[in-house]
């Protein structure tokens, strides 16, 4: 190993770096606009579901139902109609996505203590929306209900006994709010440093195949161990000032505070760039055209944000769809973001996910000097 070799390769690929300032340019703004088009884009929180009322009682009882339903924030019942027909149509079109229909004798029936009746109709094309529009309004008139009861039971001269027969106290930690951008954004950092990494490399041997610097190469004393550690000394640079960067509008932009230790957060990324990075040095050696280190890269990228935990609970997934997770090195990084940025947590738990990545690092870029020898094919 020379290390005059090796940093001759590393001032060759700055230069390289520098005469192509697109993807420069590339590296840094697309990790700040993906972090932003999918930190808003990317949430599992239902919140102002369209909503269309066919009020047929227009009473009071009526009217303050639907401002119940307003209330909570997950309807919009904005949409007033007075048909049936009105409701379908709106379903149809996707101008609303639930319908509420309060039939004529609801005031009646209330006042007379009978079971007044409500009508839910909820458009299950979008299962997500459907089960929380159904959840929360059952949630709704239950509570409705209980209060009606005891408002009832009161004016009859009763006290009633308000205490439940089961108390359930709990405590939500990490994510009290459970708002789910807390959750998204450590995973989103991990996702967009693996992209934009392999993205990076895997058009680095490429490159040199497609301009014929990889002859100028094969005739230098450069050893393939060499070549690869001065290829991926600057595209770690680049990819350390990305992690910063995204890191700091994760904290200030969408205020998701790092709980844990920012320095052990700062050198598990290191570790896991250098296999993101090795990865697309791998890609890069393995593929004959720029094209085909695209395609390779992207079909790493797709299961990485299908199968790492990143949009879906991994637990849920079968048994082999999980293993194929297994072999992604995002998989382990979103743990180790997570337990650092939600949990506050460290090596002491995370051990088992950095010694993974770890193997991983030294694996692949191990796999990628073998992979590179210095004859054309």
């Amino acid at each position: 190993m020379n290390i005059r070799r090796i940093i001759s390769i590393i001032k060759k690929e700055i230069i390289q770096i520098r005469r192509d300032p697109p993807s420069l340019a590339m590296a840094f703004v697309l990790p700040v606009m993906m972090l932003l088009i999918f930190g808003y884009a990317v949430t599992t929180d239902v919140e102002h579901i369209k909503t269309v009322v066919l009020d047929m009682s227009k009473s009071h009882q009526s009217r303050q139902m639907v401002t119940v339903f307003k209330n909570t924030g997950y309807f919009d019942p904005d949409l007033y109609v007075e048909s049936y027909d009105e409701i379908n149509h709106l379903l149809d079109s996707g101008d609303a996505r639930v319908g509420l229909i309060i039939p004529s004798d609801y005031a009646i029936k209330l006042h007379r203590g009978e079971q007044a009746t409500l009508q839910l109709l909820v458009d299950g094309s979008d299962p997500l929306v459907a089960r929380t529009a159904l959840s929360t309004a059952q949630v709704i008139t239950q509570k409705e209900s209980y209060d009606i009861k005891v408002k009832t039971i009161r004016q009859a001269g009763i006290d009633p006994d308000l205490k439940p027969a089961v108390d359930l106290r709990y405590r939500i930690w990490y994510n009290p709010d459970m708002v789910s951008l807390k959750f998204n954004i450590p995973g989103l950092i991990g996702l967009i440093m693996q992209n934009i990494t392999i993205l990076l490399t895997a058009f680095a041997m490429v490159r040199e195949r497609e301009r014929g610097t990889l002859e100028q190469l094969i005739i230098t004393p450069v050893k393939p161990a060499e070549l690869i550690i001065g290829k991926l000394i600057p595209y770690i640079a680049i990819g350390f000032v990305d992690v910063l960067i995204i890191l700091g509008f994760g904290m200030f932009w969408f205020n998701v505070p790092v709980k844990g230790s920012i320095i052990q957060l700062l050198i598990f990324s290191l570790v896991f760039l250098m296999g993101a990075l090795g990865l697309g040095l791998f890609v890069s050696t393995v593929a004959k055209t720029q094209l085909q280190a695209m395609q390779i890269g992207f079909a790493i990228i797709l299961p990485s944000v299908l199968l790492s935990g990143f949009m879906f609970p991994r637990e849920s997934m079968p048994q082999i769809i999980q293993v194929i997770g297994y072999a992604l090195p995002v998989t382990y990084f979103m743990q180790v973001l997570r337990g650092i940025i939600l949990k506050g947590v460290g090596f002491t738990f995370l051990w088992k996910d950095i010694i993974i990545l770890t193997a991983f690092a030294i694996f692949i870029l191990g796999l990628s000097i073998i992979r590179l020898n210095k004859r054309l094919d």
